[in-house]
């Protein structure tokens, strides 16, 4: 899928987000620093293993996810954050804080509400860039931490969106919960996210390797 030369934009919650330095967001100055800090998690990982194996493509990337952020929030800010830069290759990540939000403070985002603002947004983003490749990234809850009463349901849901609308944009889709539950069958799950919700190291290290193996 990627290409010489490809701008790859990561875009998703604190799982992407991931102790980024936001200095660097838009509207930054110089377009070419814009989204520069990678964070400690995935998208690094991924940028890491491209460019030890993969030197000769070039590819510019950024991330750009920001912490709590739910469909909702993307929303409101892919113009900037997404459609001004440009991206030939855009990742997304989110679903986790619709459901997370809806038990801890009633701020969710209820599935109607997920899957139609879900479908607007690849939509309008399809318009205004027609040629750019998405990558749909499945979100995962790991049986541990804050994983409560009600949230595996709540979010299965979610991750059906999300595969569905893989689909329906001739996407890549990421399966992030599949990955977990293997790696889960090797360790306690704990160790790959101890809250169940953001990876640890080795997490993150699951997740780069499930996102180059879903994109090539």
């Amino acid at each position: 899928m990627l290409t010489t030369g490809d701008r790859v934009l990561f875009q998703g919650d604190s799982i992407t987000d991931c102790g980024r330095d936001k200095a660097f967001d838009p509207p930054h100055t110089d377009p070419a620093q814009r989204g520069t800090s990678l964070g400690n998690g995935y998208p690094l990982f991924i940028a890491a293993q491209l460019a030890a194996d993969r030197p000769e493509l070039n590819l510019t990337i950024r991330n750009l996810g920001i912490s709590g952020n739910r469909i909702v929030d993307l929303a409101a800010r892919i113009k900037e954050h997404g459609w001004n830069l440009q991206p030939t290759v855009l990742s997304i990540l989110l679903g986790i804080n619709d459901t997370w939000h809806t038990f801890s403070r009633d701020s969710g985002v209820d599935h109607v509400r997920f899957e139609r603002t879900y479908r607007h947004l690849l939509a309008d983003t399809r318009e205004r860039l027609p040629e750019v490749r998405l990558v749909l990234c499945e979100p995962f809850l790991l049986p541990c931490g804050v994983a409560g009463q009600g949230w595996f349901e709540d979010l299965a849901p979610r991750q059906a969106v999300v595969r569905q609308l893989a689909k329906e944009f001739s996407a890549v889709f990421v399966p992030f919960q599949a990955a977990f539950d293997e790696a889960s069958r090797r360790a306690p799950p704990a160790h790959w996210a101890g809250d169940g919700v953001h990876p640890s190291p080795a997490g993150h290290q699951i997740m780069a390797r499930a996102w180059l193996a879903a994109v090539g």
